[in-house]
């Protein structure tokens, strides 16, 4: 977007005026809502749960010809009133976002650029890496002799990207492998 010193001017002159009448006691919230009421004009809308937490906070999401145009806390929702953390906040960024990546990227050793792969390529080369891992480093006893039946060389980390059934999918099946050293950052 490319702004002029004129109009840089002229909407900093109506942000100065609104503010002031504002605080001079005139209700913008009329104003608002119908400014509000113009974006979601003719969407759906669908109550979800924000996926990032144990909250499970409501979000009314608005969707226009299949896409979503708006998210925002649902105020009927007890636990939050309608208000939403950062994460929650984000959720419309992070579907519509220009900095999204919609393929797999990656960078081989020691290469300075990254290529785009097909999901076929990347998760046949994650099993492929996994498997390999699993059957070199699988301890069947310990030191004592005691059977353990695991891994000690996969670590992993969780997204908050994830939901509560993503997260015990993806427990459940590295428990499968033996793997023993799974964390979550979702409270980070």
């Amino acid at each position: 977007m490319k702004i002029t010193r004129r109009g840089f001017m002229k909407a900093t002159g109506v942000g100065v005026v609104g503010l002031t009448l504002g605080q001079l006691g005139l209700d913008l919230t009329p104003v608002e809502a119908q400014a509000y009421g113009m974006k979601i004009e003719g969407a759906k809308e669908v109550i979800s749960i924000c996926p990032f937490c144990a909250c499970c906070c409501n979000v009314l999401m608005h969707v226009k010809d299949g896409k979503v145009i708006s998210v925002e806390g649902d105020p009927d929702y007890p636990v939050s009133e309608g208000a939403l953390c950062a994460k929650g906040a984000a959720l419309l960024s992070m579907h519509t976002g220009k900095h999204r990546l919609e393929k797999p990227l990656y960078r081989a050793a020691h290469s300075d650029h990254w290529e785009e792969k097909d999901w076929d390529w990347t998760l046949k080369r994650i099993a492929r890496k996994v498997k390999d891992t699993r059957d070199r480093d699988f301890k069947k006893f310990n030191d004592e002799g005691k059977r353990v039946n695991r891994v000690e060389s996969i670590f992993q980390l969780g997204t908050s990207q994830m939901d509560n059934e993503e997260c015990t999918l993806a427990h459940q099946g590295l428990r499968g492998l033996g793997v023993v050293h799974m964390d979550h950052q979702a409270r980070i």
